[in-house]
C-alpha cells in the first residue's frame, strides 16, 4: 500500500464548515498545532519538495512549508516567525530522540522555578513587545503567495503560559498570594500585547484561524485554581475570540491537561470554535466528542504516546474507530493528540494521514 497515494487539495472553506459543524464533511480534514521542524525537513527531503527552491531566498522556509502542508493534505500553513515575542530564560539538554534523521542537537524547556520577572523592578525594565511594531511583510507575502484553497493560522494568546514563563510556575504561585498586584499587572500586560497582535493578524484576509495556545492543566486538574484562571486568563482569550469572530476568523484553543473544571467557560463564555490537545490518560477524544461534540469542534486526539509505540495496523484501526465516532456531522479534524514531535516515527505519522485520506473512500 503506497502512502498518501490518494490526492487531496487544500480546502480551507471545507475546513471551516467542518469546524462549525455544518454537516458531515466530504473528506477528513487534518489539523495540528504544529509539526517539529525535523518532521517537515524529513518530509521535504523524502518526497523531493525542495526541488527548484533557493535556500538563500528569505522566504525559502515558507515556500517549503507550503509545499509540505499541501502535499500532506492540510488546509492551512502556520505563521512561524512573528517579529513579536517575550524573551525568557531557557534550559537545554541533549535530545534523546531515536527516530532516524529526526534528532536535534538540544531539547529546550522553561525554568519552572524562576523567570526574568520576579519584582516590580524586573517588570518595569522588561522589554515588552509592541504589537504596533510587528513586521507584517510575511503576512503580506502570504496574501499573494498561498496556494488556492489554503489559509494561514498563527499560534497566539499564551496568557497562562507567559505568566509561567516570565515568573516561573513556582514563583507565580507564591506571588498570587504575596504580590497579587504584580501578578495582575503581568497578566494585564501580556493579555493586552496579544490582543493587539491579534488585531494585526485579523487585518489579513488569508489568516483563517487564531490558534490560542495556552497550557492550563496537568493530568488531574488545572495548574492554577479555576477561579484564578477565570479572573486573570480566560478574559483575554474571550477578548481575542471576539476580535477573531468580528473579522470572520475562527478561534481555536490548544491547552494540555485536565480542563474539565473550565470547559464550560471555554465553550460558553470564551466561545472557542474548537478545542485541541487530548491525551488518553486524561480524556480520549472520542469521550470528549460524546460530552462536548454538540457544542464545540474537537481537534486531533490520536494520542502521542500511542503514535510513538504502535504498529501500522494499530494506528490504522485507531484512526478508523476515531473517525467512525467523531466524523459524522462535522466538528472533528484528525491529528495527533498534541503535536507532531520529532520523536514520533515519520512512518507512523504518515500512516495516520494516509488512513484519514482513505476513510470513507
Amino acid at each position: 500500500m503506497k502512502l498518501l497515494e490518494k490526492e487531496i487539495k487544500p480546502d480551507v472553506e471545507g475546513l471551516r464548515r467542518c469546524v462549525l459543524r455544518e454537516g458531515t464533511p466530504e473528506r477528513v480534514h487534518f489539523v495540528e498545532l504544529f509539526q517539529d521542524r525535523e518532521i517537515k525537513r524529513t518530509v521535504a527531503e523524502r518526497y523531493g519538495l525542495r526541488e527548484g527552491l533557493d535556500e538563500g531566498d528569505p522566504f525559502y522556509m515558507y515556500k517549503r512549508d507550503m509545499r509540505v502542508q499541501e502535499f500532506l493534505g492540510y488546509d492551512m500553513v502556520r505563521l512561524t516567525r512573528w517579529g513579536f515575542g517575550f524573551p525568557r530564560d531557557g534550559l537545554v539538554a541533549p535530545d534523546t530522540t531515536q527516530a532516524p534523521g529526526q534528532r536535534r542537537e538540544e531539547r529546550g524547556w522553561t525554568n519552572e522555578h524562576s523567570g526574568p520577572i520576579g519584582s516590580w523592578e524586573d517588570f518595569e525594565r522588561y522589554p515588552w513587545p509592541t504589537p504596533g511594531k510587528v513586521d507584517t511583510s510575511l503576512l503580506e507575502w502570504f496574501e499573494k503567495s498561498l496556494p488556492e484553497g489554503m489559509g494561514v493560522y498563527s499560534l497566539t494568546c499564551h496568557i497562562m503560559e507567559q505568566g509561567m514563563f516570565l515568573m516561573g510556575l513556582e514563583t507565580l504561585c507564591y506571588k498570587l498570594y504575596d504580590e497579587p498586584e504584580l501578578v495582575d499587572a503581568l497578566f494585564e500586560r501580556v493579555g493586552k500585547a496579544f490582543l493587539g497582535f491579534n488585531r494585526v493578524l485579523c487585518q489579513f484576509s488569508r489568516v483563517e484561524v487564531l490558534f490560542g495556545s495556552d497550557d492550563m492543566g496537568f493530568k488531574t486538574q488545572t495548574l492554577l485554581p479555576p477561579d484564578v484562571l477565570r479572573e486573570k486568563v480566560l478574559p483575554w482569550h474571550k477578548k481575542s475570540a471576539e476580535v477573531a469572530h468580528e473579522h470572520g476568523k475562527l478561534y481555536f484553543i490548544h491547552s494540555c491537561g485536565n480542563l474539565e473544571a473550565i470547559m464550560d467557560d471555554l465553550i460558553d463564555d470564551v466561545k472557542i470554535d474548537a478545542k485541541h490537545s487530548f491525551e488518553d490518560a486524561i480524556l480520549p477524544v472520542t469521550e470528549a466528542k460524546r460530552r462536548y461534540g454538540d457544542r464545540v469542534a474537537l481537534l486531533g486526539g490520536i494520542d502521542v504516546d500511542f503514535m510513538c509505540r504502535s504498529s501500522e495496523e494499530q494506528i490504522r484501526k485507531r484512526v478508523r474507530e476515531t473517525l467512525d465516532q467523531c466524523h459524522p456531522g462535522g466538528g472533528y479534524c484528525l491529528g495527533t493528540g498534541n503535536s507532531v514531535a520529532n520523536y514520533i516515527p515519520l512512518e507512523n505519522y504518515l500512516v495516520m494521514l494516509d488512513e484519514g485520506r482513505r476513510y470513507g473512500a
